[in-house]
C-alpha cells in the first residue's frame, strides 16, 4: 500500500541522524513520561511524521467523510421522520377532534327526531282537543236544543191543559 512509497522517500532508519528540532520534540517527550520506567528514546524523521500522517489521513479520511456524510443524512432522515411523526399526531388529534365533532351531530341528531317526534304528539293533541271541542260544543247545543224543545213540549202541554180545563160558562 502507500507504507512501500513512504520507505523509498524519506530516511526513516535509526541509523540516520534526526534533525534537532526532532530529538529536542522526543527528549521533551520523553521527559514527561513516568520517570520509574526507563524508557528508550526513539529518533523520528519529522518527514517521516508528515508522510505517516498524510498516510494516515488519506487513509481513513475517505471512510470518515462518508460516515459524516451518512451520519448527516440519518440525521436529515430523522428529522424528516419527527416531521412526518408530528403530522401523523395532528391526524389523530383532528380524528379525535372529528370523533368528537360526530358524536356531537349524533347526539343532535338524536335531539332533532325527539323534538320532531313531540311536535308530531303536539299537533295530534292539538287536533284531538279541537275534535273533542267540537264535539262538546255540539252535544252542548243538542242538550240545549232538548231542553228547548222539553220546555216547549211542556209549555204546550200547560197550554192544552189550560185549554181542556173548563171554563165556567157566563150566565146571561
Amino acid at each position: 500500500m502507500e507504507v512501500e512509497g513512504m520507505e523509498d522517500e524519506g530516511p526513516s532508519s535509526q541509523s540516520e541522524l534526526p534533525h534537532s528540532e526532532d530529538l529536542q520534540s522526543v527528549q521533551q517527550e520523553s521527559l514527561h513520561l513516568d520517570g520509574s520506567a526507563l524508557v528508550e528514546n526513539v529518533y523520528v524523521d519529522k518527514k517521516a511524521v508528515d508522510k505517516l500522517t498524510e498516510g494516515f489521513l488519506t487513509h481513513y479520511l475517505p471512510d470518515l467523510q462518508n460516515s459524516k456524510r451518512a451520519l448527516q443524512e440519518l440525521t436529515q432522515n430523522q428529522l424528516v421522520l419527527l416531521d412526518t411523526l408530528d403530522q401523523e399526531v395532528t391526524k389523530f388529534r383532528e380524528c379525535n377532534a372529528l370523533l368528537d365533532l360526530n358524536s356531537l351531530f349524533t347526539e343532535a341528531k338524536m335531539y332533532h327526531n325527539k323534538l320532531v317526534n313531540i311536535r308530531k304528539e303536539m299537533i295530534m293533541l292539538h287536533e284531538k282537543t279541537t275534535k273533542l271541542k267540537k264535539r262538546a260544543l255540539k252535544l252542548q247545543q243538542q242538550k240545549q236544543k232538548e231542553a228547548l224543545e222539553k220546555e216547549q213540549q211542556r209549555e204546550k202541554e200547560l197550554e192544552r191543559e189550560r185549554q181542556l180545563i173548563a171554563k165556567p160558562a157566563k150566565r146571561t
